[in-house]
């Protein structure tokens, strides 16, 4: 009878299997880039074909061929590729943000050189070209006024009109109200202005003043209405059709009537998108000048009430004032138009922390 003895030493360790590659140092992407504008440098210059901006577009791509080769070479073809692209879409993004910067820069820049009092205190009445002093107060006011007024009657019907076509538009009143919604975004800033001169200042505002057309602040905000409709009624479209579709159908489960739903489910929901949409119709209101120097004529005073005389805006103040004979003019421009930024920003953030206040809590 054979008998099997079965051996019970120890087996040696195995040895861990390692799933790292060859990767290029931390250091190789940095150098590969001062390398290449380098060497951008001495073929731009030592040619003398351009300037630093070419140097700048020789350089990147050099970097991109000098990337992919090394990656090729030590982490092979696939990271290769992603390095390369992913290079691309950095360099598109640092394209794209660069222009951005270089107007904040400028604004800053030419605008700080009026930053005072005096500038926001006064306005530009009896100030002669030699006259260093004056400011945009009055145009402060009738931007804020002017906006202000147009806000208020475009949002109410832009949201509604959204709601409309989102909630219970159907057939072709629905596809009509799209369609001139569409034709309305293209229309030209100076031909609403026209349109609210011939039908408010020529036709309506005689009947209030005596038989003679009225410029106003208020029809200027008419003017503004009809360019911010468009955009207010798109944004809260789209916004609208992105609430997902089980919230409205456990609202209508649990017998919330369908107005209510929409009130206190859908809206709080989109809300969100409904302010940034708000916000790029103010933003573009804001800088319109064509309209205002039509309908409400500008003008060097103060004027607070916006149903009569004439009044200016900021985005007016910067065109008159870029237009003006005058060595102080330049300086008031940039300054104005840095508040008019400055002014869009803080009402952009403002209205962003309210609408994240105020919506949807899940």
């Amino acid at each position: 009878m054979t008998t099997t003895v079965t051996s019970h030493r120890p087996q040696p360790p195995a040895q861990p299997v390692t799933l790292r590659a060859k990767r290029l140092p931390g250091y190789a992407a940095p150098a590969i880039a001062v390398v290449a504008l380098l060497v951008a440098a001495g073929i731009v210059y030592g040619a003398g074909i351009g300037g630093p901006v070419l140097v700048v577009v020789v350089g990147a791509l050099l970097y991109l061929a000098g990337l992919y080769l090394a990656t090729n070479a030590v982490e092979g073809r696939r990271s290769a590729r992603n390095r390369t692209w992913s290079a691309l879409i950095h360099s598109a993004f640092v394209l794209a943000v660069l222009p951005l910067a270089s107007v904040v820069w400028t604004l800053v820049s030419k605008g700080a050189e009026r930053l005072d009092g005096n500038f926001f205190l006064t306005s530009m009445n009896n100030i002669g070209a030699r006259d260093a002093n004056g400011g945009a107060y009055h145009a402060i006011i009738g931007t804020l006024e002017q906006v202000g007024i147009a806000t208020l009657i475009t949002v109410p019907l832009g949201v509604l009109c959204a709601i409309y076509v989102v909630e219970y538009g159907r057939g072709r009143f629905a596809f009509t109200i799209r369609f001139f919604v569409d034709v309305m975004t293209g229309i030209p800033s100076i031909v609403t202005g026209l349109f609210v001169l011939a039908f408010w200042v020529l036709i309506v505002s005689p009947f209030f003043n005596d038989g003679r057309p009225g410029f106003s602040g208020f029809a200027a905000a008419l003017a503004l209405s009809v360019l911010m409709l468009p955009t207010v009624v798109r944004s809260s479209e789209e916004m609208l059709r992105l609430v997902p579709a089980p919230l409205r159908e456990g609202a209508y489960a649990l017998g919330v009537p369908k107005w209510k739903t929409i009130l206190r489910v859908v809206l709080p929901t989109a809300l969100p998108g409904i302010v940034t949409g708000v916000m790029l119709a103010i933003a573009r209101a804001a800088g319109e000048t064509a309209p205002v120097l039509l309908v409400a004529g500008g003008g060097a005073a103060i004027n607070f009430n916006p149903f009569e005389n004439n009044q200016s805006s900021l985005a007016l103040f910067v065109y008159q004032q870029a237009g003006e004979a005058s060595k102080y003019s330049p300086a008031r421009a940039w300054t104005a138009a840095l508040t008019l930024v400055a002014l869009v920003l803080i009402l952009t953030v403002a209205a962003k922390l309210l609408a994240r206040r105020n919506r949807l809590g899940r």
